[in-house]
């Protein structure tokens, strides 16, 4: 069957292109009588709009532009799910753009973005910050930024404090009096790093305390595990703390290979919550952060952006999490 196009509706209604355009966008400009031998031709004829072509007339594309990494795609799936439940409710299209370590160019993701006419970008990734934000923020695209905090006047964020659970976390067992504590470096996510790092230093200092436990994984290591199975022959901790399910995973398996019983020896937390913290065996401890939530909120802080004008800048919106003891702590 053939796709009926705004050509074929303008030949039946016998006015121009500009005309019929005009009319599916609601434009006041045209005649009554001219209007209605319009929409009497589209419902005859069947006539769908094309969501990018009307929006081309009205500089509006229905469509959000949504940039997350490639890593953690467990996670980031929930964040995705969030967005678009919403994003369906208000009548908006999702564009999604991936962008993978060493693959990826961070420039072509931006160009694509600012060619794709998009009406606004939501951002999970802590790699595309300024000024990459300042790029954008340039052609007027309102932006929001998931889990980071940004300060800037063209940029709302919905996050969690990961900074604060970290150090309500390490502060817990400074006053058991165990301080030999272990951050291990995410390199798929910086920012991640920096807020546990912040947190831990801030729970340390206020103990009259120095925080030395970051573990930076070497360039010569493939993974978080070929570290840890020789780091922890010659090292012990009270608390080993890694951002991903994997990452923790990797410590069990070294704690394992060097005879570390976990918890009774050495205890694990994982940041991020996910579903395969409670398939392994011990069951990892985390921190529940809701990661639907910050996809859903996201995306109405979004439409609020694009509905008016004056929406309030710098907009920071800030969800709680719980932390989910499991197996791999003794509280």
């Amino acid at each position: 069957m053939k796709r009926v196009t705004i050509y074929d509706v303008a030949k039946e209604a016998g006015v121009s292109l500009a005309t019929v355009s005009r009319v599916i966008n609601g434009s006041n400009v045209v005649k009554r009588p001219t209007r209605d031998r319009v929409q009497a031709a589209v419902d005859k004829l069947g006539y769908k709009p094309n969501a990018i072509a009307q929006g081309l007339a009205l500089q509006k594309t229905t469509i959000i532009g949504l940039v997350v990494p490639e890593a953690s795609f467990t996670y980031t799936g929930q964040i995705i799910n969030g967005l678009i439940d919403v994003a369906k409710i208000y009548n908006y299209n999702i564009m999604l753009h991936t962008i993978t370590a060493g693959i990826t160019d961070l420039s072509s993701i931006i160009e694509d973005i600012i060619k794709s006419h998009v009406d606004g970008v939501v951002v999970y990734n802590d790699k595309l910050q300024m000024p990459e934000m300042e790029t954008l923020s340039k052609y007027n695209i309102p932006i929001v930024m998931i889990g980071s905090k940004i300060r800037n006047d063209s940029v709302c964020s919905v996050y969690v404090d990961i900074e604060k659970a970290i150090f309500e976390l390490t502060t817990k067992y400074l006053e058991e009096g165990k301080d030999k504590i272990a951050i291990i470096e995410d390199r798929k996510n910086q920012y991640a790093c920096q807020q546990m790092i912040a947190g831990a230093t801030r729970a340390f200092e206020a103990k009259g305390k120095k925080f030395d436990g970051f573990l930076k994984i070497p360039a010569d290591s493939r993974t978080s595990y070929a570290f840890l199975s020789k780091w922890l022959k010659e090292h012990s901790y009270d608390l080993m703390i890694g951002n991903r399910d994997s990452q923790a995973m990797a410590i069990l398996n070294a704690a394992r290979e060097n005879n570390i019983k976990v918890p009774d020896d050495m205890e694990v937390v994982c940041v991020i919550d996910t579903k395969y913290n409670a398939m392994v065996r011990p069951q990892i401890s985390s921190f529940s952060i809701p990661a639907y939530d910050l996809g859903a909120v996201s995306m109405r802080v979004m439409t609020k952006m694009l509905q008016t004008e004056d929406s309030e800048k710098n907009e920071s919106i800030e969800l709680s999490y719980l932390f989910t003891p499991r197996q791999t702590t003794k509280d």
